[in-house]
């Protein structure tokens, strides 16, 4: 398989699983213990790794998170607690969760291995997110935990290369929701008020920037030859059947 074509068939996998701990009641728990919403710590967690910085920043990083909305969680949180203790404490769950629900998947370590190389070669630049979470010192090597990280970071890095494309498609990050399956829906969960700009011209840009965004996160998979890009999607697969107990 050419990088390309591993980066498009990987992506749903990834996006899946790189978010499945932040759904873990342990991690939404996490939020309580610091004394903030479970908003708060979304926003935050994901976007405590920028340090403290203003919530316009972390808007335009996050990019398809309505700037009001991104202003709600970002300012709640940091009235309480530290944006770094925050994603520290975010990392934290997600490596708990990964030791606990992916340490015994099939081939873990290997896994893990793919990953880790996968995210160690893909290029930062326009990515602050993606640059941010791969400087954060991780407090678990466990083989779990490992995979857990490494998916998070590779979710990231698919997520700042779609937010690029999109820009370059010209279209703005509330146009590229519309356009996407949830349309509408998806648009109020992020936070966007009508009335919605119409779909129809758009879906065609969206498809246009969701294959450039498989081009931008193809070099994190150049890192791997190609039986190795197979493997990688045969060994996601088969993490993603272990969480669903099949």
């Amino acid at each position: 398989m050419t990088p390309e074509q591993v980066a498009a068939a990987s992506k749903p996998l990834v996006l899946e699983l790189g978010e499945a701990f932040g759904r873990c009641p342990s991690t939404l728990r996490r939020a309580r213990l610091l004394g903030i919403s479970g908003w708060a710590f979304y926003i935050t967690g994901r976007a405590g790794a920028l340090g403290d910085v203003r919530a316009g920043t972390v808007a335009a990083a996050l990019g398809f998170i309505a700037p009001d909305a991104v202003a709600d969680g970002w300012d709640a949180a940091a009235r309480t607690v530290r944006p770094l203790d925050v994603a520290a404490a975010n990392l934290a769950e997600c490596c708990r969760w990964g030791a606990d629900r992916l340490g015994d998947a099939p081939e873990a370590v290997r896994l893990a291995g793919l990953l880790e190389r996968a995210a160690a070669a893909a290029e930062a630049s326009g990515m602050p997110l993606f640059a941010a979470w791969r400087a954060m010192p991780v407090p678990d090597h466990s083989p779990g935990a490992r995979v857990a990280v490494a998916l998070l970071l590779l979710r990231e890095h698919f997520a700042g290369a779609y937010l690029l494309a999109v820009r370059a498609a010209g279209m703005t990050p509330l146009e590229a929701v519309l356009a996407g399956p949830e349309g509408e829906a998806g648009a109020a969960a992020c936070g966007w008020s009508p009335p919605y700009p119409p779909v129809g011209p758009l879906v065609r840009r969206r498809l246009w920037a969701e294959a450039v965004t498989d081009r931008l996160a193809s070099a994190a998979f150049r890192a791997l030859d190609p039986g190795e890009g197979a493997e990688l999607l045969n060994l996601l697969t088969a993490a993603r059947l272990h969480l669903r107990g099949g």
